[in-house]
């Protein structure tokens, strides 16, 4: 009896696995839609440069800022199809300056000159995807 459960556990538990493989949807909240996932990524970017520097929740919001920008290249920096986009490549740069910064200087506040110029890029970005390329 006792080996019968083991076995019978093991192919629930086997079964469980595969179909939450299955899942459509990835972890990190990424859809697999290039577009909407890129502008939802500037949108929620554009927020996190907002967020005042003595704000409590900082550092939390500059974490979940980077977790995102770590699931968006995941999702997609082996993509054929995306990768020879302009609007990628454009948003890796910004995408690394960001990161780059938060991991370096966790404590301090984004210069503002590297905002303007994520904030270009995030323009340049948009104006991309709306062209389509």
């Amino acid at each position: 009896m006792k080996r019968y459960l083991s076995r019978l556990l093991a192919l629930v538990l086997v079964v469980a696995i595969g179909l939450s493989g299955c899942n459509s949807a990835s972890p990190g909240g990424m859809t697999g839609n290039y577009r909407e996932d890129t502008l939802s990524l500037i949108t929620s970017l554009r927020s996190t440069l907002e967020v005042p520097q003595d704000a409590p929740d900082k550092v939390a919001i500059q974490k979940e800022a980077r977790t995102k920008i770590n699931d968006f290249a995941s999702r997609y920096q082996r993509d054929t199809s995306v990768v020879k986009l302009n609007s990628f490549t454009t948003m890796r740069t910004a995408l690394n300056s960001l990161a780059g910064h938060y991991s370096s200087y966790p404590n301090r506040p984004v210069p503002e000159k590297l905002k303007t110029r994520v904030e270009q890029e995030f323009q340049q970005i948009e104006i991309s995807l709306k062209r389509g390329i």
